[in-house]
């Protein structure tokens, strides 16, 4: 299961670990992930996501609904 966000497409990003004496080695900056299950109503069903802490924002503010069909539009779920 690769780690991104189902509803807003956040990935890992790459960075750099800077020491004291300002040696640079590359890190990884992973995502806050939650595996979530919530009841879609139009749907009659539980569905399971992965989704970041900005997802869950996202489908407080907005609804669950209209967070899956945005989601969909820009190709981040397959529904």
């Amino acid at each position: 299961m690769s780690k991104i966000c189902e509803i807003t497409g956040k990935k890992a990003m790459t960075g750099n670990n800077v020491s004291h004496s300002n040696l640079k080695t590359k890190r990884k900056f992973d995502v806050n992930l939650f595996k979530k299950k919530f009841y879609w109503v139009e749907q009659d069903c539980w569905i399971s996501l992965n989704i970041s802490a900005n997802g869950l924002r996202t489908i407080n503010k907005i609804g669950l609904d209209a967070a899956l069909k945005k989601a969909s539009d820009k190709g981040f779920i397959n529904l």
